[in-house]
């Protein structure tokens, strides 16, 4: 048992048993811990939640308890509810932000292979046009022995 009174029985003016259920998850140096949990559950079904816990999961579920009820206190319609809510929304809206960055570098490779495929068949074009105009100036001053 950590030395003095838990914060739990601080808060609730009692004495602190050594085997109280709640020392080892509300220190002393932390009265709001409680006070928070205490408002929003009450402590005899905080004390009954952890009672049917076995040991080595009570400390998350106090910790549980104490987010939960921070949330509740902050929003008290959605309590933490709501800050899921809203994490999933900043999910999608990454989400689509990442679908239209991949959608304009696909668009724009596919731009700059096309305008390199463009630029490769103006070249074609320009090379056969000076070929034909090579082969038209060599037919007319050789003669047409080809």
């Amino acid at each position: 048992m950590i030395s003095g009174r838990c914060a739990a029985c601080r808060y609730l003016r009692r004495r602190c048993p050594s085997d109280c259920i709640f020392a080892p998850y509300f220190p002393p140096n932390n009265p709001q811990r409680f006070a928070s949990v205490h408002r929003i559950y009450g402590a005899s079904n905080v004390a009954r939640m952890l009672q049917q816990l076995p040991p080595d999961l009570r400390a998350q579920a106090a910790d549980t308890l104490y987010y939960e009820a921070e949330c509740r206190v902050e929003n008290p319609v959605y309590g933490c509810v709501g800050v899921l809510s809203r994490l999933h929304e900043q999910i999608e809206e990454a989400e689509s932000e990442l679908a239209k960055t991949r959608a304009n570098i696909v668009l724009n490779s596919d731009v700059g292979q096309q305008s390199q495929v463009q630029q490769i068949d103006d070249e074609v074009e320009d090379n056969s046009s000076l070929l034909q105009a090579q082969t038209i100036v060599g037919q007319t001053q050789f003669g047409s022995s080809f």
